[in-house]
């Protein structure tokens, strides 16, 4: 049986350049992880593959939904599932890329036991100021507090659903990862570098992509639904360009904060990754080539 190939890293990480390179050497097609490129309209925002690459390469879980529509990990495990038979039908090799370490868990793990919204619930708690949730999370789940993201009220709102239903920690039902799930052993490989080289490619991604239209693209995806949709409204940096447009901050102003928090992500994304999954880590340094990066990978994979 042909087996996937699983590669992640913080976001700009350049892995999914890597990908692509890896794809065409491997006879492979391309699963995206990640939470924000399934829907239709984010873009830019995304750094969604160009029309090109995917012409380049197959690409899947891409633009799979509107912006009015919802979408979460059980809907990634059934596409993702799907899509890597239907791969392997073709005799190609499925490679799983991007840094939703959600996504990733539920696919290598499983979805957990946490138990189905309450909407009554879910009511009284999204009418909570944001300091009272955090401070029920601290007090009652330390270490899911310790690395959540205060300003994703709705996973905030969630874990904090989850403890009152249950009683429990939500940091104790979720999902765990194996620490090598099957067929995954020498298959699962991260971007490595190092946090300065880092910095510059988040700043100079952001910032190309305010000169490619993000917020042209942010006020588009507003007028399709994007405010009302959860999850989709979360994506780092499309809240705070809407936040611009309502006039809250300027454009300089929204950009260092987009960069800003893009590093903090990258940052918690890292921390995550090496916490959970025993990845083989490739180091990238700030004058590799893309190229000279996925044959470091080809050669582990010949070796293991």
């Amino acid at each position: 049986m042909i087996e996937p190939l699983l590669l992640t890293g913080p976001t700009a990480s350049g892995k999914s350049a890597v990908a692509l390179h890896l794809a065409e050497h491997l006879n492979g097609e391309i699963i995206s992880v990640d939470s924000m490129q399934v829907y239709r309209g984010l873009d830019i925002g995304t750094a969604k593959p160009t029309a090109g690459e995917r012409q380049r390469i197959p690409h899947h879980l891409i633009d799979v939904v509107d912006l009015k529509e919802s979408f979460d990990a059980a809907v990634f495990v059934r596409l993702a599932s799907a899509a890597i038979e239907e791969i392997r039908g073709r005799n190609r090799v499925p490679i799983l890329c991007g840094g939703t370490g959600l996504y990733f868990n539920a696919w290598l793990g499983g979805l957990g036991e946490a138990p189905p919204a309450d909407p009554v619930l879910r009511a009284t708690l999204e009418a909570l100021p944001t300091a009272a949730l955090l401070d029920e999370l601290a007090t009652r789940d330390p270490a899911l507090f310790d690395e959540i993201d205060v300003e994703n009220r709705r996973r905030l709102v969630r874990a904090v659903e989850v403890i009152r239903l249950t009683g429990k920690p939500f940091s104790q039902q979720r999902a765990q990862w194996p620490d090598r799930a099957p067929g995954l052993a020498g298959r699962s490989f991260g971007i490595e570098r190092n946090p300065d080289d880092l910095r510059r490619r988040i700043h100079r991604r952001v910032e190309e992509m305010f000169e490619a239209g993000w917020i042209e693209e942010t006020r588009t995806a507003l007028a399709a639904g994007l405010a009302s949709n959860r999850t989709a409204s979360q994506a780092i940096g499309y809240r705070f360009i809407a936040e611009h447009l309502a006039g809250q901050r300027t454009r300089l102003m929204t950009l260092d904060l987009i960069q800003t928090r893009t590093r903090q992500f990258a940052k918690r994304q890292r921390t995550w990754m090496h916490g959970q999954l025993d990845l083989d880590w490739i180091v990238a340094e700030p004058e590799d080539e893309v190229p000279a990066i996925a044959e470091r990978i080809l050669q582990r994979l010949r070796t293991s």
